[in-house]
């Protein structure tokens, strides 16, 4: 009877519904691959509601390059048109970097707008839509913005006044500080070499190399980013997988989907496609 049992309350469609969760989270984690070069493949996201500043900057667009991890921080108005935002682009990232490859982006209403689809469509890029923290993303976006939101407290807090003013040296700090996954700082990962600044000219020579050598030089710095990124993504899919288990479903499936409306939580049923 204990059996009959089991199997009835595991039919159950209410059951199904109701009872609390006590497995792992389904699918292993999926991450991008690895870029190629550099500033072809990026993630983008802003930071909405900061103090709006004497030049009426209320915003900050954050795009960061997936393979040397350096960014551009952008002041911006939230109320900006998506003219603006395009022609903000254009000038400071495809003017300085190209045209892209592919972008990773959450589904803002600006990134899901006709005009962007368009824009991009029209310049060759991939538009990658997901979530924060959504496994098919490394999360680069969302764990640089901590970073320059801890970044743009400190310089407040310490030097007072605006904090657009303080972003373009919020900017140089961030490029030319180490990075763990990539075993250097972006700056040095972008252009083969770290930056001569002040606060390192003995670091920084003035070393002459031909042409052929540069290139080489370029080609192993490259590769070798690379292969710190795929052991830092391995390490980091371990730790994830930990916590998930494999499943697979066929064509035809019955699954229970769990979805988060605006209002309230509950359990729907749909068929698998």
């Amino acid at each position: 009877m204990k059996k009959d049992i089991a199997e009835y309350v595991g039919r159950c469609l209410a059951c199904a519904r109701v009872k609390a969760e006590h497995q792992k989270p389904s699918g292993l984690l999926e991450q991008p691959e690895i870029p190629l070069w550099k500033w072809e493949q990026v993630a983008m996201d802003f930071i909405t509601k900061l103090p709006r500043t004497s030049s009426g900057h209320d915003t900050i667009w954050v795009i960061i390059d997936r393979l040397t991890k350096s960014a551009h921080f952008l002041p911006m108005r939230e109320t900006f048109t998506m003219d603006k935002l395009a022609r903000l682009y254009i000038n400071e990232i495809v003017v300085r970097h190209g045209v892209q490859l592919s972008i990773i982006s959450d589904r803002d209403s600006r990134f899901t707008s006709r005009f962007w689809k368009s824009l991009q469509k029209s310049l060759g890029t991939q538009l990658n839509l997901s979530t924060a923290y959504h496994p098919q993303t490394d999360g680069q976006s969302e764990r640089t913005i901590q970073t320059l939101e801890d970044m743009l407290r400190t310089c407040v807090l310490d030097f007072g006044g605006n904090w657009d003013s303080h972003l373009p040296l919020i900017e140089f700090s961030y490029n030319n500080s180490y990075h763990s996954s990539i075993g250097c700082a972006p700056f040095e990962a972008l252009y083969g070499r770290k930056c001569r600044s002040p606060i390192c000219w003995s670091e920084v020579g003035d070393n002459r190399i031909t042409w052929p050598e540069l290139i080489q030089e370029t080609i192993d710095k490259i590769t070798q980013i690379q292969q710190r990124l795929q052991a830092t993504r391995s390490r980091q899919k371990s730790y994830a997988d930990k916590r998930r288990k494999p499943l697979e479903f066929q064509v035809g499936d019955r699954v229970m989907l769990k979805v988060s409306p605006w209002k309230g939580v509950f359990d729907s049923r749909r068929k698998a496609n």
